[in-house]
């Protein structure tokens, strides 16, 4: 089953959400046409690619992107 799309408003939202529960709308998005089980796989790969990612980094690497990180999330300049 596709997750369904709920809208912004507060009140539009409860609405679409009752009616979804009650049945009286079945308003969720259609398959997308992606295999389940491919989908899975991927997203298995992505929970673990970040940890796998610090691991292969030698301590020095890690601690250069660490700094160059912070000095960008920190910085003065605003994007326009």
């Amino acid at each position: 089953m596709a997750k369904a799309k709920l809208p912004a408003d507060v009140n539009k939202r409860a609405k679409s959400i009752v009616d979804i529960a009650t049945g009286e709308s079945e308003n969720v998005k259609p398959a997308d046409g992606k295999n389940p089980a491919a989908v899975e796989l991927g997203r298995l790969g992505g929970l673990k690619g970040g940890k796998a990612r610090a691991e292969k980094l030698s301590a020095k690497k890690r601690t250069e992107i660490a700094k160059k990180a912070a000095s960008k999330r920190w910085s003065d300049k605003k994007p326009n």
